[in-house]
């Protein structure tokens, strides 16, 4: 969605800053791939911002108590924010969303194939698709 966004509305917050923390479980080494999309997007819609600023947090208590992940989902979740600020500090937003548990992952996966058999089965001459082409096909269960 957020891509959907910097196409249409290019550099419309240009001059505000971002700041974004992400939160999975302890053995994720890397940064989410999903925030360093989000933030290619915000980068599209005019923010100086870089995925390095992105703010990994693994330790347990910080997941906790300043993320709020619940204790059941500690070992599997996706807990993202970010927060933009424009110039002079009068307006903010903020986005989140975030995942307990690894059922969704499952079931996002399940609905691509069925799409991808769909599309070959349909001769289709495309070869590369990503989620967002899954959900404009409605093909999510």
């Amino acid at each position: 969605m957020m891509e959907m966004m910097a196409e249409q509305f290019p550099g419309a917050f240009a001059g505000y800053t971002l700041k974004v923390t992400e939160s999975h479980q302890s053995s994720k080494k890397d940064t989410s791939g999903t925030a360093k999309a989000i933030v290619a997007s915000f980068q599209k819609l005019g923010l100086n911002t870089d995925v390095s600023q992105i703010e990994m947090v693994r330790d347990r208590e910080q997941q906790l108590d300043r993320m709020r992940v619940p204790e059941g989902a500690l070992l599997g979740h996706a807990f993202h924010t970010y927060q933009l600020v424009s110039p002079d500090g009068s307006v903010s937003f903020e986005f989140q969303h975030n995942v307990c548990g690894r059922t969704i992952y499952a079931e996002g996966t399940v609905d691509a194939t069925l799409f991808l058999a769909r599309q070959i089965g349909n001769g289709a001459s495309q070869r590369l698709y990503n989620m967002v082409d899954v959900l404009r096909a409605g093909a999510m269960r």
